[in-house]
């Protein structure tokens, strides 16, 4: 089965079993090119009931075979996809531009590798994910096996919609479990599209699917009976919704990786100029549109006056790279999509009337697609919404601060703790101040990034779980302790 995608060939079908089927529902999903506007489709896909449990039907007659299938074998098959991946990278990235708007060159590019080596990282450990055994001298030997938990289910967001189906198909498909794979609406062509690729890197039937669709689909994954696992990425209000679900339906297990408002906190004995670029680039990276962006900078009073120098000059030179996402100079593309401009630029409206004050940005780019400025507030109200709540767009406040202790408190001060960032050259400093974040992840003198190495997942109100790492793994199974009598 040939790879032919491409923005005139677009993946509108359903991937179940192994084949691409029609939807059985007749609601059908309508994508647009936030570059413009102009429509992309209107009859893709969107997943109902039925054709839900079709693909949960299938991948309970998968599992068994999946799950004893030798590691070497299972390895295999999954480098396979992961090379595929990667020769299809620019392909895949395109399928994601058309209706997300990040350029191959500062996303695209960084997005499709970040799935491939996700797959390459989790087949790596399908022989190395051991067990546990404890002592014996009560006469009892346990041993503790990382059982598979079967059909498995993932909800990816339109943001990151191909390197964060790395992050949640290929733990769970490493360790034994069937995956169903539903891509947010925004942005569904480069998972629809991996279809050949699974087939072609081998995957027996019904191991791993993809259901097309909105909201409505989400709902029916996460309520179903026979799925045992969902793991989402998206919204805190939607990931309630999804764990009130799981709990109502059969107690399935949940992992969710939700929003972030990340400070990140400059010290006066800190390098400037690492502090400026990183956090600079950590608000504009893929247009703001990221869970972990350091959407609040906090500068102590000595170098305050040189940072905002440093970080007003960083901005305005991001907004003359904004442009066609299709164009190779193109770093900074627009918003996925009109209600998305909405909300950022009412934000940005909102913020003017008395929140903060606007150092730079806030405007619309252009007079057609949906491009804004990256924007800065300074001298914020630290009871406002725009200090408080995720913008989910290129915008930031910053506020000055006197102590370490004054800082750590309004650092903690939101509901939510996915990412920090501390920037000092004092040691003892920055692992006292990363301490006492209250926060999943924590950069000293970097901040909004992850590493497939180590557990990614937030505190409070960003999340449940961890994936990355030896943490993803245990999330998709459950430890079986076998006792064995030995005096018997």
């Amino acid at each position: 089965m040939a790879f032919n995608f491409s923005k005139d060939n677009l993946p509108k079908q359903l991937f179940i079993n192994n084949e691409y089927v029609e939807s059985k529902n007749s609601a059908k999903l309508t994508l647009n090119n936030p570059k413009d506007g102009s429509l992309v489709a209107d009859d893709v896909a969107l997943a109902g009931e039925q054709d839900v449990d079709a693909a949960v039907a299938a991948a309970e007659k998968a599992f068994p075979a999946w799950k004893k299938m030798a590691p070497t074998q299972r390895r295999d098959i999954m480098m396979k996809l992961a090379s595929l991946i990667e020769e299809n990278g620019k392909a895949l990235a395109e399928l994601t531009r058309i209706t997300l708007g990040a350029p191959y060159g500062s996303f695209g590019a960084f997005e499709t590798g970040l799935a491939a080596e996700a797959f390459k990282y989790n087949a790596g450990w399908i022989d190395k994910f051991a067990g546990q055994s404890f002592p014996q001298e009560d006469g009892f030997l346990k041993i503790v096996r990382n059982e598979p938990l079967g059909v498995t289910a993932g909800i990816v967001p339109w943001n990151g919609p191909l390197g964060t189906v790395g992050l949640k198909a290929a733990p769970a498909l490493a360790t034994g479990n069937c995956f169903i794979l539903k891509p947010s609406e925004k942005t569904p062509f480069a998972s629809l599209a991996l279809g050949p690729l699974i087939k072609e890197a081998g995957f027996p039937p019904g191991v791993f699917q993809v259901l097309s669709g909105d909201g409505s689909t989400g709902a029916l994954l996460a309520s179903h009976m026979k799925i045992r696992k969902v793991s989402f990425t998206g919204s805190i209000p939607t990931g309630k919704k999804i764990q009130e679900m799981a709990a109502k339906s059969n107690l399935k297990r949940v992992t969710l990786e939700l929003g972030g408002k990340s400070p990140a906190v400059v010290f006066d004995d800190c390098n400037l100029e690492n502090a400026v670029t990183w956090t600079a680039n950590a608000i504009t990276a893929n247009t703001g549109q990221v869970c972990f962006a350091a959407s609040r900078v906090y500068v102590q009073e000595g170098i305050y006056d040189k940072f905002i120098e440093g970080y007003k000059k960083a901005m305005q030179d991001k907004a003359k790279v904004i442009g066609d996402p299709d164009d190779e100079g193109t770093v900074l593309g627009p918003l996925v999509d009109e209600a998305q401009f909405k909300r950022v630029s009412g934000f940005i409206e909102r913020g003017q009337k008395g929140q903060g004050k606007l150092l730079t940005g806030g405007s619309r780019v252009g007079d057609k697609g949906f491009y804004i400025e990256p924007t800065v507030f300074t001298d914020v109200d630290i009871n406002s919404e725009i200090h408080n709540q995720e913008i989910f767009g290129p915008v930031s406040v910053v506020r000055s601060f006197k102590t370490e202790e004054e800082i750590i408190a309004l650092s903690n001060s939101t509901s939510f703790g996915l990412m920090a960032g501390v920037f000092t050259q004092d040691i003892n400093k920055a692992l006292r101040v990363a301490s006492d974040f209250d926060s999943g992840m924590v950069g000293v003198n970097c901040v909004s990034l992850m590493m497939m190495t180590a557990p990614f997942g937030g505190s409070k109100e960003s999340g449940i779980g961890r994936e990355c790492g030896e943490y993803a793994l245990r999330a998709f199974t459950e430890p079986k302790t076998i006792m064995i009598n030995l005096t018997y």
